[in-house]
Formats: C-alpha cells, structure tokens, sequence
C-alpha cells in the first residue's frame, strides 16, 4: 500500500459551505489513478456529512476490494456497550460499505480509554471483527505517552495506533510527541500519521527553514518535506494528507507515488528544522525553578498554542485529560515562585479554560 492516505477532514467547500462532490469525485479519481487506496474519515468531520460525501465520491463508484476504509467511533459519545454496535452499524450505512478496514476510537484519552475498559467496549470491538464488519481495531490517540504505553500494555488487540506527528511538535519540550510515536513501534504496532503539514500550519515556514528546503533541493514544496519526512520514519503505514484542492492532490502524487525515503542527511535536517520553532519558545522555562514537574507539560502546551496560533482539538483534549491527574494549573500555580513558570501557567489558564 502506499503511504499517502486520503484525509476527509478538510474537503472542497462550496460558496454556501456544502462540500462540493464534484471536485472531491475529481479528486478521489486523481487519487486513485496513481494508486493510492488508503481513505480516511470519521463520524463528526465536516458536521457528520464527511462519510456521506465518501460514500458519493468513493464507495459508490469503486469496487470494495479496490481501497483500504478507516473511520472512527465518537468515543465521546459512547457511554455503553451496545453503543458501540450502534455507530458502527450506522457508519457503515452511512459510508455505504459492508466493513472497515480499520475502525478506530476517535480522540483517545485516559478518561475515555477507561470508560472504554468499564463499558467493555473492546470486547465489543473484538465481536464486530469476528463478524467481518472491521478487519483491524484500532485508535486515534491525544494523550502523553505514557497513558498510550499502559493502553498498549492492556489492550493487545489494538493493530494501528493514529497519532499526531510533524517535524515540528517532535522537537517539542514535554509534549511526549515523538515519545508517543517510539512507543507504538516499540509495542510493534503500526503507525498512521495524522496532522504531518500541522493543519497546513508547516506551510509558509519561517525564512531559515524555507532557506533549508531550498539548499536540499529547490523544486520540493515545503508540505513535501513535511510529508515524507513522516513517511520515512520506521513502523510509519500511512500518512494521512487533509486534501482540499485538486493541486493539493497533484502535489502530493508528485512525490509519494514513487516514495523514496529521507536520507539521512535529510533527516537531519528535518530536526534542525523542527528546532526553529522551538528554539526560543515564547515561554521558555528551560532554566526556570520549576518545583512540581507536572507543570512543563501545561507549559508546552501553551507554547504550542503560542507558536501555532490557530488552536487545535488535540491540544484541548490533551489538556483537559492531563489535569485530572497533574491537577489544576490554579492550583499548582500556588507552589510555584519562579515568575517564567507563574505567567506560563496563568496564560495556559486564560488560554484552555476559556469555557
């Protein structure tokens, strides 16, 4: 299978805000012409009309055994055990499809993860496979690594783990980023990328990053680079590109239909170029008095938030997981003294509890 994998999280819009099937079919055919088959989507993308639209552009004009299907349980919503029956059942009428390839559970936190255990959802998962309606269970994951290393530890059955991962948020302070991704292959699972391009956040890269790209070689565009620096990596299956333009299509063919792996001097430099935006972060606490450590992981966090200006869902879910057992930033605020540690906190406050 080749690795660049169909994201349907960011799809054509219409002036009205509808997506527009046309271009998506036009799209999928390009797609599909290089052969490339690796489609994803989930319950929630595009308000619920994401599977919808698939089903149009895709399941109902190409063979079954002519793509590999991922979508993804709104585990948020699953409270027990026949819900997760429910959903699966209504997504495949809704993709229009008799299984999944991988069914995953979307947004994976230690709270959720432990409803999930409660509930008995994964033996639930495990009679869905054994009737053919998903063929690999797997997880979509927004939590620090060590809560993936303990999932992975109790639930063997889990086969692919998707994880956000981009040059940038692996040379991230205390964001267990890269942790996350060593701790699948560790476990020797597979690995599907999402977020490579960082929401298209890795494109218009700073000036000493772009001057990189083009020393190594002037004709790739920065979201290549991005791309299949994430692609090269060991025990990576796939590499989920949001795509919302026919040229974003043709760009992407351009350089994984026949993928060729980083050298090593490229991988090099896809560190140095990660380390750019983490350099200097705007709080940089590197040689604060920090007396719970606890704390760098909300510190991180805003910084991510600082540095890519454009808020993430992951970053809320991680947040929100990570205080029920660090503890409220308010309150950790009281023991700290350095003022760097004390006016990060009240920004990641003001920031992640804005509700």
């Amino acid at each position: 299978m080749k690795k660049l994998g169909f994201g349907f999280m960011r799809l054509p819009l219409l002036t009205g805000g509808e997506i527009d099937l046309e271009t998506l079919k036009q799209m999928v055919d390009l797609y599909m012409a290089h052969g490339f088959t690796y489609f994803d989507t989930s319950y929630v993308y595009h308000g619920g009309r994401s599977e919808g639209a698939l089903r149009k552009a895709l399941t109902e004009r190409y063979p079954r055994e002519s793509y590999v299907l991922a979508t993804k349980m709104p585990t948020w919503d699953v409270f027990k055990t026949e819900d997760v029956r429910r959903f699966c059942e209504e997504q495949l009428e809704r993709t229009g499809v008799s299984y999944f390839d991988n069914y995953l559970m979307h947004m994976l936190t230690e709270k959720d993860y432990e409803r999930m255990v409660r509930i008995g959802a994964f033996d639930e998962f495990g009679k869905l496979k054994a009737e053919g309606k998903i063929r690999r269970i797997c997880c979509s994951f927004h939590d620090t690594a060590d809560i993936l290393d303990r999932i992975l530890d109790e639930q063997p059955d889990i086969e692919w783990v998707q994880i956000l991962l981009n040059y940038a948020d692996m040379q991230a302070e205390d964001l267990t980023v890269r942790e996350a991704y060593e701790t699948i292959v560790r476990h020797g699972r597979k690995v599907i990328v999402m977020e490579p391009v960082k929401g298209g956040e890795l494109v218009g890269v700073p000036e000493e990053i772009r001057e990189l790209f083009r020393k190594a070689d002037p004709a790739m565009s920065e979201a290549s680079w991005a791309i299949r620096s994430m692609a090269s990596l060991p025990g990576v299956e796939v590499v989920l590109s949001g795509m919302s333009t026919l040229e974003q299509v043709r760009d992407n063919i351009s350089y994984m239909e026949d993928f060729k792996p980083l050298t090593a001097e490229e991988q090099e430099m896809m560190v140095r170029a990660g380390k750019v935006f983490f350099g200097e972060p705007p709080i940089n606490y590197r040689n604060a008095e920090i007396v719970n450590p606890a704390v760098k992981t909300f510190l991180a966090l805003m910084n991510n938030r600082l540095v890519f200006t454009v808020p993430h869902g992951w970053q809320d879910a991680m947040y929100e997981s990570y205080v029920t057992r660090a503890g409220k930033p308010a309150d950790l605020l009281k023991a700290e003294m350095d003022p760097v540690v004390i006016d990060g906190l009240k920004q990641a406050i003001a920031s992640y509890e804005h509700t």
